[in-house]
């Protein structure tokens, strides 16, 4: 089973999925992390934009699309952040992609709650952009 967790810094877990620098790829079997690598965000929407990188948001509503990102992330089984808009939050469940919107502030701290079945998803945590 992979996770992907969106990091900054791979250590700590970033504020907002779809303006995240990377995800760590955490692949776990048998209650153990068996191998962990970084995948730098060059697939976001958002992260593609020069603007989004400097903060701005995008003019047109829901404009764009996630298949650039689901792609991506296709080998995960599940991906964590602290923040996701509703749309990525359904768009991945509906790729078979459980989402989590979880209150763990760093990687290796939601990689043991996952293991030990504590990781809790907050829905009503993501934003509505």
């Amino acid at each position: 089973m992979k996770i992907g967790i969106a990091s900054d810094d791979k250590k700590s877990i970033a504020q907002h999925f779809g303006r995240t620098l990377g995800f760590v790829i955490a692949e776990i079997e048998g209650g153990k992390v068996i191998s962990e690598e970084y995948r730098e965000n060059t697939f976001s929407m958002h992260m593609q934009q020069k603007g989004h990188q400097q903060g701005e948001h995008h003019q047109n509503k829901h404009g764009h699309s996630h298949t650039t990102i689901l792609t991506a992330l296709s080998d995960c089984d599940v991906v964590l952040a602290r923040g996701m808009g509703r749309r990525i939050y359904d768009d991945l469940r509906g790729a078979n992609i459980q989402s989590v919107i979880t209150d763990q502030i760093t990687v290796d701290g939601a990689i043991k709650a996952f293991i030990e079945g504590d990781l809790t998803d907050n829905p009503e945590q993501g934003c509505e952009h």
